[in-house]
C-alpha cells in the first residue's frame, strides 16, 4: 500500500496531538452545555473515536451517513442521506465531526437540515481542511490541520472504500485514481 501513497502528510503522532488539542478546546467550549457529538460516516470513525476520548465531559453520540462522492475523487454536489440521526436533537448543543472539509457542500447541507431540528447550537470540527476547495459558505469551528489540494486517504478517509485503515493521512498517488477516471 505504501507504493500507492506519495507521501505522509499527517503522521500517527501528529494525529494524536491534534486529537488532544481539539479535545481540550471542545471540553473548554462545551462546559455546562448538553453536548451531542454527531459523526459523519464513514470517514469520521477513527477521528471521532480518538477525539471523544479527549473530551472530558458527558456527551451523547450518534451518526449520519451522507454521500456526495461515490467512487470518484471529486464531490458530485448531490448529497444523499443514507442514515439519519436516531434521536430528537431538541435541547442539544450539536458538534458535527467530519473527516475532511473541502467543497463544503455536504456539511452545508447537513448543517441546514440540523438547524431545522431544534438543536440549541451547531458547531463543526473537522480533522482536515482544504479551504482553497471551498464552494459552499461554511466555516468549521475547530480544525485539526489544513492539507494541500490533493486526494488524501487514511485514518478513515478512503478512495473507493479502500485505505481507511492507514494509521496516518497520506497523499494518494495520482496514478491510482487517474487510471480509473
Amino acid at each position: 500500500m505504501l507504493g500507492e501513497i506519495d507521501k505522509i502528510l499527517v503522521s500517527e503522532d501528529e494525529l494524536r496531538k491534534i486529537n488532544e488539542k481539539l479535545g481540550k478546546e471542545i471540553t473548554r467550549d462545551f462546559k455546562d452545555k448538553n453536548l451531542f457529538v454527531l459523526g459523519i460516516l464513514k470517514g469520521c470513525v477513527f477521528f471521532m473515536t480518538d477525539l471523544v476520548r479527549h473530551i472530558k465531559l458527558p456527551l451523547c453520540i450518534d451518526f449520519m451517513s451522507v454521500s456526495s462522492y461515490g467512487s470518484s475523487t471529486k464531490s458530485s454536489g448531490n448529497v444523499k442521506i443514507e442514515k439519519d440521526v436516531d434521536i430528537d436533537l431538541s435541547g442539544y448543543d450539536v458538534l458535527i465531526v467530519e473527516d475532511i472539509l473541502d467543497s463544503g457542500r455536504t456539511l452545508k447541507y447537513v448543517s441546514e437540515i440540523l438547524k431545522t431540528r431544534g438543536a440549541k447550537s451547531i458547531s463543526i470540527v473537522t480533522l482536515l481542511d482544504k479551504p482553497e476547495r471551498r464552494v459552499a459558505d461554511i466555516t468549521p469551528d475547530y480544525v485539526g490541520c489544513d492539507v494541500p489540494d490533493e486526494f488524501v486517504v487514511g485514518y478513515g478517509l478512503d478512495y473507493d472504500q479502500k485505505y481507511r485503515n492507514l494509521p496516518y493521512i497520506g497523499q494518494l498517488s495520482r496514478r491510482v485514481y487517474e487510471a480509473e477516471e
